[in-house]
């Protein structure tokens, strides 16, 4: 593929420079190698070979996955569970252009992971978007436990009541009815129950 035409590479791509210069001051020409590069041998060598950088393994990861190549897919989903929210976008675009059928399972597991619930929110909105079969049932799972008004990620029950609605699978309703008291999810899922056909 064409990098030059991908926003996304290239936002990596700068955030990545950024990174690489802010920790120590010099951009190493490895950088801007690999991050030209379309040989996917050269890539798949570097997600695996041992001592590579972080920086290193997400250009390879993101470059294999948007080219198809399912040896990308176990450290996209890494990437996906990532501290960093901007790693994640990443990680969840290249998942989408990859098509893996493995994707909304790992999406799936990675959202409904209680212990990793603060880095949820790229997982929940990948399943929206990827309208899976495991889409569902995983939206409603995490919605459930983000109901009460003091949780914390809040923000991760907002994107399952919108992905709900997206879906507007009349599964969702008891959740989303359950919702509608929620001082922050309230209006969205009205917004919701509205796609499932109801007046509420």
């Amino acid at each position: 593929m064409e990098y030059a035409e991908d926003p996304e590479f290239c936002s990596m791509i700068d955030r990545l420079r950024d990174e690489i210069e802010n920790d120590t001051g010099e951009v190493p020409a490895a950088f801007e190698r690999l991050a030209e590069t379309v040989d996917r041998e050269e890539l798949h060598h570097v997600l695996t070979a041992p001592g590579q950088p972080l920086w290193a393994r997400e250009i390879a990861a993101y470059a294999l996955g948007v080219a198809g190549d399912p040896r990308a897919f176990e450290a996209l989903v890494l990437l996906l569970n990532h501290r960093d929210s901007e790693r994640c976008v990443t990680a969840a675009h290249a998942l989408t252009r990859l098509g893996d059928p493995r994707t909304a399972r790992a999406a799936a597991a990675l959202a409904t992971n209680e212990l990793r619930a603060a880095y949820a929110l790229l997982p929940v909105r990948l399943l929206a978007e990827l309208r899976a079969p495991e889409s569902v049932p995983a939206l409603i799972t995490v919605l459930e436990r983000r109901l009460p008004a003091d949780d914390p990620h809040w923000r991760v029950g907002l994107a399952c009541v919108e992905g709900l609605g997206t879906l507007a699978d009349p599964r969702a309703r008891p959740a989303l009815e359950a919702a509608l008291p929620h001082p922050r999810l309230g209006a969205a899922a009205r917004w919701s129950l509205g796609r499932l056909g109801t007046a509420d």
